[in-house]
């Protein structure tokens, strides 16, 4: 049931049996198993075939209970908790091999428009993206290194502005700023943007939680993985244009890791607040 290019159109066209269950399909990865973002979008698109009418995603708390199979289909069961006049609530419990492996609690907010307004601000002095190099670019050096992660196509085209992981190495930081955007042009669906940039916002956030030992991804002997995914979602945005996601370390130990991310649209507006928790563990 693999397929090899994480293509968003495959991969969130989820096959429905019934109303509230539905059935999704992995890329394969490098590493053998699946990949958290992917889960979490997907299971965030289940929930919104459930409503009856158009409200947008405002939050959504997910938790990863066991490694998935990518070689399997992923069955996605909705409960529909509650729909009240502006607000509705689903949980979405994803299953392999007849257990439950990712459990999401999602809820949806009629737009309403306020008298007040306030959001934090995007750091200053960042480089453009279009002064940046792609993944590939920047990541040429260190390709024998990646391995087949490296001649994967991207469907995410991330920009380092501060230096990829590779280079900072050794040096010790709190955050780090990634420019984001989809690769190629998306249709106005706000549902399958919100579901793209779920995806993408699983992408270098728990690697922040490393940043302050000045230790990349791939040091021998670390383990990681996503543990939980939270993420409020602000304003509108277009993910086929370039999104700054601001990231930050707030805590690291006990074999886990804790790092919050802020995402704005390019002129500034803050559209998605991200937190996430995930294993960092050393065995060497």
């Amino acid at each position: 049931m693999a397929f090899d290019v994480p293509d968003f159109a495959r991969l969130l066209a989820l096959e429905s049996h019934g109303p509230d269950v539905h059935v999704g399909i992995s890329p394969t990865y490098p590493w053998g198993g699946l990949y958290g973002g992917q889960v979490v979008a997907q299971g965030l698109r289940a929930a919104a075939l459930s409503l009856d009418d158009e409200r947008p995603v405002h939050s959504l708390h997910a938790y990863f209970l066991r490694p998935g199979d990518p070689k399997q289909p992923i069955l996605y069961e909705v409960d529909r908790i509650r729909d009240g006049r502006s607000f509705s609530t689903r949980r979405v419990v994803a299953i392999q091999h007849g257990r439950a492996i990712f459990n999401l609690q999602a809820s949806f907010h009629d737009e309403e428009s306020g008298e007040h307004d306030y959001q934090m601000s995007i750091d200053a002095d960042l480089t453009a993206p279009d002064d940046l190099p792609d993944f590939h670019t920047r990541m040429a050096p260190y390709a024998e290194r990646i391995g087949a992660w490296y001649h994967r196509p991207r469907p995410i085209d991330l920009r380092y502005v501060d230096g990829d992981p590779m280079s900072r190495q050794g040096i010790p930081a709190e955050d780090q700023h990634v420019w984001l955007r989809a690769n190629g042009e998306l249709p106005d669906d706000p549902v399958l943007h919100a579901c793209i940039l779920t995806y993408a916002s699983d992408m270098t956030l728990l690697d922040t939680t490393l940043l302050p030992f000045g230790i990349p991804f791939d040091h021998p002997g670390l383990q990681m993985a996503s543990l939980d995914h939270a993420m409020w979602f602000h304003r509108p945005f277009q993910v086929d244009e370039w999104l700054m996601y601001q990231q930050r370390a707030i805590s690291t130990g006990d074999a886990r890791g804790l790092a919050g991310g802020a995402i704005f649209t390019a002129d500034g507006a803050l559209a998605v607040s991200v937190v996430q928790e995930g294993l960092a563990r050393f065995t060497q």
